[in-house]
């Protein structure tokens, strides 16, 4: 492949990377292979300086704003990138560089915490705003969210105007805390601590932000007035002027040699395993503030500042045992257990991943081998590598191990289910998915009530919340539910969830491949969810949407008789099992895929969305190829962009509603 086009196919994958990471928090690849992508797209600006334009990624932002979670703000003082380098040789390079310039030069040597920068701006001595990073030059009001932040001083005793940078970030103990939760109440775990402490910081409600336990270091004063030029001159005595204010401040030390500099990077290497907190690196920076300037890094990244990233953290292990788990929908999971704990990045690590059977036979892991465990960026270890075989290939059961009955592999897939829809390890994540927002929405009936009730033994089904009724006197007085008033509040809302749309109790029947939107459109084209019952695979996938794999998880679903039995009962129990036929509904929109993205003038984003699904059309969340209409509405953001890269049409409310008038 030539370097033109290669150099072409590196700045589109970096910017996709860049979108997963900065404005998604859901980032795909690790920290180490992103960095090895953008190495070789800087390698190749450097041999051909002709390929560079204005909207490569390495010279914006990495980030866009996220106007859609708050009020955007221009920045007084760019929150630029710190550029990265991934040699001591590099490091001493820039060093040396700096010192023949000015022979007096100090630096300081710094954590790179693994968090989301923010800016705090002060006037006389008063929090007036709270801002993120964004695309560098604009960013996010969060103010009322930096406020719950308890390293975030209201007040400081620096007079004037002071804006000082610093990094939010989540300690791994909150992290791990919060991925307990997730898992307690059968929802997806968060990736890693970075992106939860990005997601935390822009909620739109600062009680979630307050409960999820944000920390902040300050490592920079961006700006301060006449008043407080004493915190300008020297970096590390401006941190250490705001430390004995006690401001929270990022660990720091001075040095004047590369020798020395080199020998703090080591340190803050060998000591990264037992910081409460991640990090991805340590930043150089030259201390004297006046001779920044001299050092430009061009348009995206900070004067006079260098990041040196450390290499993935890996450990050899023995795997003593593989652990085979059931998921809600009934799919098998399978971790690695080692015969001994291993530390990385902080954390004793004594499980790992293994993603499923393909990736286990690839590999060549058995129970009884050693591997390689990576930890590189991500709080999920996995197993990379095999070092030492046993000669064999670890086989998946062919049963639950829960519940016993017969496993069976999905066609064209490597993934393995349990069958059996009364499996233990599957009931309370199935009736909380039932009784959830996106099924019955049965409200305040949560999962620590689901959790309770099937734990005592009165839920063994679905159809047996339909039976609570039966039991009131008795729920009251053990007080699962609480007292009398909640639990008759409880009892109501199971009660009116009888008379749900069909669509809604074929989405909590947790069909494999079925969700809500599949659901709504399959239940528009049958009279019952009883008749769908009878479907055949080729009358199914004539539907819009559905695949034969999904044809198939339905007609094997309703095959069964467990599942015969279990809509006999709903129905016995008052249940609607029938389509409700709305006179607004049309197929106005059929086979259209639409996003929403901003505020609309007079519709919210799920009146918008049930106007769309009700005609006949499919919502989702991110803009692809496959999309055709991206609705927006004010602060439309980076979904907004993506629509225009792809010359996808774009609506106003008011164009959307002329649609629907077809």
């Amino acid at each position: 492949m030539d370097d033109k086009k290669r150099y072409e196919e590196l700045k589109e994958q970096v910017r996709y990377h860049n979108d997963r990471y900065y404005n998604q928090d859901e980032p795909e690849i690790s920290d180490f292979e992103y960095d090895q992508l953008s190495l070789e797209l800087r390698a190749l600006e450097q041999k051909h300086p002709e390929y560079v334009t204005a909207d490569s990624p390495t010279q914006l932002v990495g980030g866009t704003t996220k106007r859609e979670a708050g009020v955007n703000v221009t920045h007084n003082v760019p929150m630029l990138s710190i550029q990265d380098v991934f040699s001591k040789e590099e490091v001493t390079a820039w060093v040396e560089e700096v010192k023949r310039l000015h022979p007096d030069a100090l630096f300081s040597v710094e954590h790179k915490i693994d968090g989301l920068s923010m800016s705090l701006r002060y006037q006389d001595g008063t929090l007036t705003l709270a801002e993120t990073r964004g695309n560098g030059l604009v960013g996010e009001d969060v103010t009322l969210n930096a406020r719950v932040i308890p390293d975030v001083q209201h007040t400081i005793s620096f007079p004037g105007y002071v804006e000082l940078r610093g990094e939010v970030y989540m300690t791994r103990e909150a992290f791990e805390a919060f991925n307990e939760k997730q898992e307690d109440l059968g929802k997806k775990p968060a990736a890693n601590p970075r992106n939860l402490a990005a997601g935390t910081l822009r909620q739109l409600d600062p009680s979630i932000t307050k409960e999820r336990g944000l920390r902040l270091f300050i490592f920079n004063v961006q700006d301060a007035g006449p008043e407080s030029r004493d915190l300008m001159e020297s970096h590390t005595g401006g941190l250490d002027l705001l430390s004995k204010a006690g401001i929270i401040t990022v660990p720091h030390k001075k040095c004047a040699t590369a020798e020395e500099i080199l020998e703090e990077i080591d340190r803050i290497g060998e000591s990264r395993g037992d910081l409460p907190y991640d990090i991805d690196g340590a930043v150089v920076k030259i201390d004297q503030i006046a001779y920044r300037s001299d050092f430009p890094a061009g348009s995206k990244y900070s004067a006079g500042h260098i990041a040196y990233k450390y290499p993935p953290e890996e450990k050899e292990v023995v795997i003593e045992q593989i652990e085979v788990a059931v998921g809600r929908t009934g799919k098998m999971t399978f971790r690695a257990r080692f015969k001994d704990p291993v530390r990385l990045c902080g954390t004793s690590v004594q499980r790992a991943t293994l993603h499923n059977v393909d990736y286990i036979h690839n590999l060549g892991i058995d129970e009884g081998c050693s591997a390689i465990c990576r930890k590189q960026g991500e709080i999920i270890p996995a197993v990379i590598a095999v070092t030492k075989s046993t000669g064999t290939v670890y086989q998946a059961p062919t049963v639950c191990p829960v519940c016993g009955k017969p496993l069976e592999q999905e066609e064209d897939t490597c993934d393995i289910y349990c069958v059996n829809p009364s499996c233990p390890a599957q009931l309370k994540r199935t009736l909380s998915y039932f009784a959830g927002r996106d099924a019955m929405d049965i409200k305040s009936f949560g999962e620590t009530y689901v959790d309770q009730l099937t734990e005592l033994g009165y839920l063994k089904s679905c159809a047996d919340i339909y039976r609570l009724k039966d039991h009131r006197e008795e729920l009251i007085e053990k007080g699962i539910m609480g007292k009398e008033k909640n639990t008759d509040k409880i009892l109501a809302a199971i009660e009116e969830s009888k008379g749900n749309d069909a669509y809604k109790v074929l989405t909590g029947l947790a069909i494999r491949n079925v969700g809500r939107t599949s659901s709504r459109a399959i239940m528009q084209q049958y009279a019952s969810i009883e008749d769908l019952s009878k479907a055949s695979v080729e009358d199914l996938v004539k539907l819009q949407d559905v695949g034969e794999i999904t044809a198939r998880s339905i007609v094997e679903f309703f095959g069964r008789e467990e599942t015969k039995e279990l809509l006999s009962q709903l129905k016995e129990l008052g249940v609607n099992l029938e389509a409700v036929k709305n006179e607004n509904t049309s197929d106005v929109l059929g086979g259209k895929t639409f996003v929403i993205t901003g505020t609309l003038p007079t519709l919210g984003r799920k009146e918008a969305q049930e106007l769309i699904l009700q005609n006949g059309g499919k919502v989702t969340g991110s803009v692809s190829k496959k999309t055709d209409y991206v609705v927006a509405g004010e602060a439309a953001g980076s979904k907004l962009d993506k629509a225009k890269e792809l010359n996808i049409p774009v609506l106003d409310e008011a164009e959307l509603l002329k649609m629907l008038e077809k």
